[in-house]
């Protein structure tokens, strides 16, 4: 087992979703003015959705996040810990649609969401008590903005240290698990067909090409490995270096 980095370096994320988006409420105009017929939540929903999420969490007590995409590489809130973890029961995979972020109706792109079965491995974020609810706040207009996610606690493993030992912690800590019912929700498809949507698909946020490569980058930077990820990324560059073929039309 390899040691956690003594430093991991920063990336800087390509085009991407700020802060100041979250903040200031641009990036639910920008799903207003998309036309997709999906409609933002407002941030009292947001909230209320908050408050049933945390229902039987310890008052009082910090709250802890999993990040398996693009939170482990732009995560936005303020946070006082991070640690790599392992969530069991779930695995990450490229099965919801992006017509906006990362891509377009004409040429949908895909992100990155938890579905069932196997184990993935990504970053534990500790907010600390006292200022957890506006970090959230942010957090759910970001992954709960149009309900393409459903936040749930789950029990993750974590290495607290960096010595020799090794010692698990287990923790208990919101992931944002993909929803089924979501419009968007892809399933599983074929690799091909995924690596295709990710070599040509952009949106307002970048391309889902760069959210992938981010995404590699990040896990590597933090010690953790991703075959799948790796495989796919180096098809997806594949196709991007391949010249266009007459009447022909990925995505």
């Amino acid at each position: 087992m390899s040691r956690v980095p003594r430093r991991v370096p920063t990336l800087a994320p390509p085009v991407s979703l700020t802060r100041e988006d979250l903040e200031t409420g641009r990036f639910r105009r920008l799903w207003l003015e998309c036309g997709l017929g999906l409609r933002p939540l407002s941030d009292d929903e947001l909230e209320a959705s908050i408050v049933q999420a945390l229902d039987g969490a310890c008052q009082g007590a910090d709250i802890w996040v999993f990040g398996y995409g693009s939170l482990i590489w732009n995560p936005l809130f303020h946070y006082e810990e991070r640690r790599r973890a392992t969530l069991r029961g779930f695995h990450r995979r490229f099965c919801l649609w992006s017509m906006m972020g990362r891509g377009s109706p004409e040429q949908p792109g895909l992100v990155l969401g938890l579905d069932n079965g196997g184990a993935c491995r990504g970053l534990a974020y500790r907010l600390p008590a006292g200022k957890a609810l506006g970090e959230l706040m942010l957090l759910w207009r970001r992954e709960m903005v149009v309900g393409s996610y459903v936040p749930r606690w789950a029990r993750v493993e974590t290495a607290p240290g960096s010595g020799g030992r090794r010692c698990v912690e287990e923790l208990r800590a919101l992931a944002f698990v993909v929803n089924h019912e979501h419009p968007n929700y892809a399933g599983r498809l074929p690799f091909d067909e995924v690596a295709r949507a990710l070599a040509g698909a952009r949106g307002h946020l970048g391309s889902s090409a760069d959210y992938l490569f981010h995404t590699v980058d990040a896990l590597e930077a933090h010690g953790l490995r991703d075959a799948h990820l790796e495989r796919l990324r180096d098809r997806v560059r594949a196709h991007q270096a391949a010249p266009a073929m007459p009447g022909r039309h990925d995505g």
